[in-house]
């Protein structure tokens, strides 16, 4: 029965056409409803869009071609509400959800998504797919506050326990770039760092080329069974090396036994020359 609870007779005519004036087009194509004095009430940003004296001021329809729907579903329920239940939030719309919090400046919103990863499941068990998302909609920067939660989650995660495939290489990338020379604890050691990077290149190139390194580049604990890497073996490894390229500042070589460099790195030949040299040039000066 209406009268009762603010909230809930609110939450009644959440992208409910039947009370709404205006109509909101997502990124996905997807039409919401809104009302656009409730909107602009509570947002600065719908007010100075949906009240502006041009053509928004008028017309029933507003786009939005950088948010998807998921999101701004979020939007509406917060601003109506002026609060999420848990359970609305989940790993398909929580990357989604915190980016349009923070077109529509909700600061409050932005807190709760926050507060949601780091308090339920979503860091132990999705972060790497969570990353993969929001490196593709996110600026990316080290002061982020979401980038930093999820990079932060990951690497202290042995790469060795990700899936290929969980974490994309845009993704591994800023990873890489957070935590390269950084103070930041990072819980996998380089040649680790080097064969999930190695691997994770193939992948972009085929399959085959995959399952060619994921043989010929065993975990660290599985080293001393693989003899030297035969290279007739080795798949397209031109075109694996330049997609490494992008990864490949971010692994220092120096943390990596000489024999293991030797004996299994180098034989696959997609690190460029110059790398290789200096890597034995500096063997060579610590052995002195």
């Amino acid at each position: 029965m209406k009268g009762y609870s603010l909230e809930q007779d609110l939450r009644l005519i959440i992208n409910n056409p039947k009370y709404s004036d205006i109509k909101i087009l997502c990124e996905d194509e997807k039409m919401l409803y809104g009302c656009r004095t409730i909107l602009a009430a509570r947002s600065e940003v719908f007010d100075r869009l949906l009240y502006n004296g041009m053509k928004e001021s008028y017309e029933n329809e507003i786009s939005f071609p950088k948010i998807s729907s998921s999101g701004m579903k979020i939007i509406l329920e917060f601003t109506y509400t002026g609060s999420i239940k848990e359970e609305t939030l989940n790993k398909d719309n929580i990357i989604e959800s915190f980016c349009a919090a923070d077109y529509f400046q909700l600061l409050e919103l932005q807190e709760f998504i926050i507060k949601t990863i780091k308090t339920t499941n979503y860091i132990n068990n999705y972060s790497p797919e969570l990353l993969s998302k929001a490196v593709n909609i996110i600026p990316l920067s080290e002061d982020n506050i979401l980038l930093n939660l999820l990079v932060e989650a990951i690497a202290t995660i042995p790469l060795n326990t990700i899936e290929f495939g969980r974490l994309s290489i845009k993704a591994f990338q800023h990873l890489l770039s957070c935590t390269h020379e950084k103070e930041k604890p990072f819980a996998t050691p380089e040649y680790e760092v080097f064969r999930y990077s190695a691997i994770l290149a193939a992948k972009q190139v085929s399959n085959d080329a995959c399952k060619t390194l994921m043989k010929r580049l065993p975990v660290l604990t599985q080293i001393g069974k693989i003899t030297q890497v035969d290279k007739k073996f080795i798949i397209d490894h031109q075109k694996i090396a330049k997609e490494l390229e992008s990864l490949i500042k971010f692994i220092d070589f120096r943390r990596i036994k000489g024999q293991i460099l030797a004996d299994i790195i180098d034989p696959l030949e997609i690190i460029p020359s110059n790398i290789t040299l200096n890597i034995y040039r500096n063997l060579v000066k610590v052995s002195d």
